[in-house]
């Protein structure tokens, strides 16, 4: 390996030769970017289950895949398996079913959902039910192809088999932080000299009643369902609460010694990775701001750059009063009140909701998309401006800049952040 192929601390430079991406924007990236660029929504009313009773009733779903209503196992399955099969393709590497590295996926956390719960009390064919007959008909093993679907790792083993990926997958869950994580561990790996090539993923299908229903206890989401491609309001001042979404995006990363080796294109570098857990609360971020700074501190730090190296900050941004102001009071400690009000910085978030799970890995795609394209995408529904965060949101209407560099913030609940650095091309 040459010194060209090497980053400042002599690790081996980490690059993207393959992006793909499913939103409820549409499939593939090309759809995806022409709609993010042009402002348009993809939050509508939900159709795919009830919701009479419901305090939120708008979310963005992808429902373009099945006719009917699937399990979450299954959607993310899919989604995932439609952002690899986009990515893998454009990278032009391996053969089909033989991917010569490893997969880290993203996926969400699951459970039996309230239609797998009825068949089950339905076999125990009398009420009241107790949790002991649920176990009995479980038990028949009439349904044991659920406890294979409904197992954590049960995604990933799939993609696995289907794209022939190397070793055993791995499957991660850290809350928003997720598809962030998952790329963070595609690039340790690669700069540890496992693998020199890494299939990256994050998916999330998961928008069902209870999980709505857990989000809306909490007071998370958004009640604006009148206007549902108006409800995101990232950094606002009406904002009020995040909108469920679903979607994915992989992401193949390769060392650049052998992404030049076999004459891909470069896509973008994976420049640094930062992390930091907030352990103040299950759900809010701690008020001093620190565990923030610290992840973004500790993303430059890696990458070998400063605040003042960057053209574009992807905000995590996801339209709820506490993350976005938090999110701001990060910003203002690294960047300095100068720097920020000069710096662009977007949510995509106002336009595909909250992707969850799926959110780290969606965005870092964008930034990639921002860094090839010289095109910010806005900030929608940004009509009430927030004098308490003086940012320049991109509001709006897309924006042509040149981008080199973005570092793409995500914060999860429970603590868990990741901020990743992204570049365009090597020299």
């Amino acid at each position: 390996m040459t010194q060209a192929h090497l980053d400042t601390f002599g690790r081996p430079i980490v690059v993207v030769t393959g992006i793909g991406i499913v939103t409820s924007l549409g499939q593939g990236k090309e759809d995806n970017w022409r709609r993010l660029t042009a402002g348009e929504s993809g939050i509508h009313t939900i159709t795919r289950f009830p919701i009479e009773g419901m305090r939120t009733t708008i979310a963005g779903t992808v429902d373009f895949l099945f006719d009917g209503r699937v399990a979450a196992p299954d959607l993310s399955e899919k989604l995932a398996t439609l952002a690899a099969e986009e990515a893998i393709a454009e990278s032009g590497i391996g053969s089909h079913g033989d991917f010569p590295g490893p997969l880290f996926a993203a996926v969400p956390p699951v459970e039996l959902e309230w239609p797998e719960r009825q068949q089950l009390a339905e076999a125990v064919g009398r009420y009241p039910i107790v949790y002991h007959d649920l176990l009995g008909a479980a038990a028949s093993g009439k349904f044991r192809p659920w406890h294979e679907r409904f197992l954590f790792g049960s995604v990933a083993d799939r993609l696995a088999d289907r794209f022939g990926t190397r070793g055993q997958p791995i499957s991660l869950s850290t809350a928003c932080a997720s598809g962030a994580t998952a790329i963070q561990l595609g690039v340790e790996a690669i700069r540890r000299g496992e693998t020199d090539v890494a299939l990256s993923l994050g998916t999330d299908g998961s928008v069902h009643p209870e999980a709505l229903i857990r989000f809306s206890l909490l007071s998370a989401l958004t009640t604006a369902n009148d206007n549902p491609e108006g409800a995101a309001r990232p950094f606002a001042k009406n904002r009020d609460g995040f909108v469920m979404a679903e979607g994915a995006a992989a992401l193949v990363l390769e060392s650049y010694e052998h992404a030049v080796a076999r004459g891909a294109k470069i896509l973008g570098v994976l420049e640094g990775c930062g992390e930091m857990a907030d352990n103040f609360h299950r759900t809010r971020s701690s008020p001093d701001g620190r565990p923030i700074i610290g992840c973004m501190t500790n993303a430059f730090a890696d990458a070998g750059v400063t605040p003042d190296d960057v053209d574009y900050i992807n905000a995590h941004g996801t339209s709820t009063p506490e993350n976005d102001r938090m999110e701001y009071v990060g910003m203002k400690a690294v960047f300095g009140d100068e720097k920020l009000a000069q710096t662009p910085i977007s949510s995509n978030k106002s336009m595909i909701g909250h992707t969850l799970t799926a959110a780290g890995a969606i965005e870092a795609a964008v930034s990639l998309l921002t860094i090839a394209n010289g095109r910010i995408p806005p900030t929608i529904n940004y009509n009430i401006p927030d004098p308490a965060i003086p940012l320049d949101v991109v509001p709006n209407v897309a924006r042509d800049a040149q981008v080199r560099r973005v570092i793409s913030n995500s914060f999860g609940f429970g603590g868990q952040n990741v901020c990743l650095v992204l570049a365009g091309e090597p020299a």
